[in-house]
């Protein structure tokens, strides 16, 4: 972490841009530099550091790739390939320890660098930016930082924390930083609870809902926030604190009707896709794709080696990743439900003809690997929705099964899921998330939540939440800067 506060300083906040050197200054700003003194001082220097933002969350640690893969790895559903200790094994294997580099450090570093990065931010527009660019698109600025910042701790829980299912988030949570950090002597600082920091993570999430435009420009509708994005992520925030109830009202704002098809009326009109291929190997800016993060061929601006997505799930050949973990024949692909028919497996999961093993290909990129990777999609709104409603209503609801048919028929229409009581209703629904956002990350989260055994897979024994392991430890970087800091 110590290095990228340096870097905050150095270079994230200075912009390469030239400036005039007065002559009369005693101690002229370098003319190769914008200092955090003058970086709120234009309009479009304050969109730097706004984009700046979105720029750490999409680094190939964070959001851009490991995240991502590190929460479909820990489950059940894929079978490491390779040993490789870059790309997750340890991760796989469910033993990182707090020195690992690649998982527990980096991730732990990128995280707390992109909220540094918002914390900068929010007091930037507070000394300066808001007088440089007006209220009103000070107020959309600030809405995308404490969203980002609400974003990156509630990733950083699911993975150091005990789940708030585990004495309704009374235990150790993470150090709640809210203000930036420019220089050395404040990194001590003792952990909040984890209750604590959902209670900040939902006040950012609230204050971007008010604030955040209803929508942006074009693609933009996907790659920045706007009012229904901090809508979405809340379903989702809701649902990892079993707050159902508060679910349901989240979910209601963006999901209008009582029977397919489903879609919002305000704001940004989310729908699901005729087809899911088209959010993956067509389209990455639908309507659907509530939240996902743009890559381009510039260097830094994609994933980076090793990282991305498509490296570890894609096949080998044509340059379409490194295969480093297929698919477990005994996972959600052995699911006699889930039909040959269905899009999602015909689709999106690749079978290697020599080996017949199977890979999730929803990520079809070669090198530098520009799929979006996504953060949030409507079709997680709808689940979310209707995993709330089953899990609060007696007996089968007509809506929650309507809702969960909606996203099994858009890929499999000759299927339709039938329940007789509350508990399979619920089951249906587990099992749906499983196949639709296998490869984007969200096991680890429902494992996480329902406060569910880790299940064995290939040589791994499953991890009981009561074993070491279950959650990650503290990353030793953290542990040697802060004093107040405990390790799990």
């Amino acid at each position: 972490m110590k290095n990228k506060i340096k870097y905050i300083i150095s270079f994230c906040l200075c912009s390469m841009l030239t400036i005039s050197c007065d002559k009369e200054l005693l101690t002229p700003i370098p003319q190769t530099s914008i200092t955090d003194i003058t970086s709120f001082d234009t309009p479009e220097r304050v969109a730097n550091q706004a984009r700046s933002m979105y720029s750490a969350l999409k680094n190939g640690n964070f959001y851009g790739g490991r995240y991502i893969a590190y929460g479909d790895i820990r489950g059940e559903d894929f079978i490491n390939e390779t040993t490789n200790g870059v790309t997750g094994f340890d991760v796989w294997n469910l033993n990182p320890t707090g020195t690992s580099q690649n998982s527990v450090k980096n991730l732990w570093s990128q995280a707390y660098y992109t909220i540094n990065l918002c914390n900068l931010f929010i007091d930037g527009m507070a000394a300066k930016g808001t007088a440089v660019v007006g209220s009103t698109l000070s107020a959309n600025y600030l809405g995308e930082a404490m969203l980002i910042r609400a974003l990156s701790y509630y990733s950083l829980l699911q993975y150091y924390a005990r789940p708030f299912a585990d004495g309704s988030g009374s235990k150790p949570g993470l150090p709640l930083r809210l203000t930036g950090i420019k220089g050395s002597g404040s990194s001590d600082l003792a952990r909040s609870t984890v209750a604590q920091v959902y209670t900040q993570i939902l006040s950012d999430l609230n204050f971007a809902e008010t604030n955040l435009p209803l929508t942006n420009v074009a693609a933009e509708n996907t790659t920045r926030a706007h009012r229904n994005t901090a809508i979405a992520l809340k379903t989702r925030v809701y649902l990892s604190m079993q707050n159902y109830a508060s679910v349901i009202t989240e979910a209601n704002k963006i999901v209008a009707q009582s029977v397919a098809p489903f879609s919002a009326t305000s704001g940004v009109l989310h729908a699901l896709q005729p087809s899911i291929t088209t959010i993956f190997l067509t389209n990455y800016v639908t309507t659907e794709s509530i939240f996902s993060l743009p890559m381009t061929v510039t260097g830094g601006d994609n994933p980076g080696t090793q990282n991305q997505l498509g490296l570890y799930f894609v096949r080998n050949g044509a340059s379409l990743g490194a295969a480093e973990y297929s698919l477990n024949a005994s996972g959600i692909i052995a699911n006699a439900g889930w039909t040959a028919a269905d899009v999602r497996r015909a689709s999106l999961i690749f079978t290697n003809p020599t080996t017949l093993k199977q890979f999730v290909s929803k990520y079809q990129n070669g090198s530098p690997y520009l799929d979006y990777p996504p953060v949030i999609r409507y079709a997680e709104v709808l689940l979310n929705l209707a995993e709330a409603i089953a899990r609060t209503t007696a007996g089968v609801d007509a809506k929650a099964l309507a809702l969960v048919n909606a996203v099994r028929k858009r890929s499999d229409p000759a299927t339709t899921i039938v329940a007789t009581t509350q508990q399979q209703l619920i089951d249906a629904i587990m099992l749906e998330r499983r196949i639709e956002f296998l490869g984007e990350g969200l096991r680890n989260n429902d494992l996480m939540r329902l406060l569910q055994t880790i299940p064995a897979k290939g040589s791994v024994p499953a991890k009981t939440p009561s074993e070491t392991g279950y959650i990650w430890p503290i990353s030793s970087d953290e542990l040697s800067l802060n004093r107040l800091m405990t390790d799990n």
